[in-house]
């Protein structure tokens, strides 16, 4: 599954933004505060936009899962949250700025929903997590608009086109998909237009670090870009895998594209000879409902 010229391109009608191919995957080249200003603008211009966020883990996967693939090169932004895919971005010399965390974005879409005034609706996760999460939101975001919330566990075969009509009946106009990949990349490509919101962002186990039962990392793990050894560290039986096979299978994936810069294809496309994309230089993007708080997670 080669990606096109056009895949490359912003949204009509949103804001031009720079752009880096990396693994095959071009992603958008923000920084963290850029992104939620692509978020607001989409908002205020009612341009729908659903995000895709982007690990080494993920990469390694869209390899052999064309589904997962083309929901996330589907999406209208594609952000790096993973250190190691920002890292490698620099040593292929088409550098991404940094990594933005799903869960960091997540917090900062909240923040910017309840100044804003527009509705939100949280999908994933047991109806357990959620209360919890929900208490914890209701406390940071005071005045967050919350249209409703429904929990992960429904067969997206035959109950997905439902739940999407749900949301739809809710007027939402922000969503967030606590759901593990690919499931929550597949419902966004396949019923995100159903749901009649305008930004989708997919946030993984985000609502169980806001829940409390999950921690993230100290800031300066973070800043050193330790937070995955931080998570193995937490949960090591079930990480260890995950990270011992991904991680390796991506260096092995990256030592292959900076010795064959014009061999690398798409995401369950290895055959494809498709050239990266050329160096984007920075846009200037505009002021477009500026952030005037942080959120906080974890």
């Amino acid at each position: 599954m080669a990606i096109s010229a056009a895949d490359a391109s912003a949204p009509p009608d949103l804001m031009p933004r720079p752009r880096q191919r990396v693994s095959g995957i071009t992603f958008d080249a923000l920084r963290r505060d850029e992104a939620v200003r692509v978020c607001c603008t989409a908002i205020e211009r009612d341009k729908p936009i659903t995000i895709g966020v982007v690990n080494a883990a993920k990469i390694v996967n869209m390899r052999s899962d064309a589904l997962l693939a083309e929901s996330v090169t589907g999406a209208d932004m594609v952000l790096a949250d993973g250190q190691s895919v920002v890292w490698a971005s620099r040593i292929l010399r088409r550098p991404l700025p940094e990594r933005v965390a799903g869960i960091d974005l997540f917090v900062d879409l909240l923040a910017a929903a309840e100044r804003i005034g527009v509705g939100v609706y949280f999908l994933g996760a047991t109806d357990e997590v959620l209360d919890r999460m929900l208490e914890r939101v209701r406390a940071d975001y005071p005045a967050l608009s919350i249209s409703g919330a429904h929990n992960g566990y429904f067969d997206l075969a035959t109950e997905g086109a439902g739940v999407a009509e749900e949301i739809k009946r809710t007027g939402a106009r922000m969503l967030f998909v606590g759901m593990t990949s690919p499931r929550k990349e597949i419902f966004l490509a396949e019923h995100g237009d159903a749901t009649g919101t305008v930004l989708r962002h997919g946030v993984g186990g985000s609502f169980d670090v806001l829940a409390g039962l999950t921690k993230r990392a100290p800031a300066w793990v973070q800043r050193l870009g330790l937070e995955w050894l931080y998570r193995l560290l937490q949960e090591p039986r079930r990480l260890f895998r995950r990270y011992a096979v991904t991680n390796t299978v991506y260096i092995g994936l990256v030592a292959h594209e900076l010795l064959n810069p014009d061999r690398v294809g798409a995401p369950s496309d290895t055959s494809s000879s498709a050239s990266p994309t050329p160096r984007v230089p920075t846009t200037e993007l505009p002021d477009a409902l500026p952030m005037t708080r942080t959120g906080r997670a974890g």
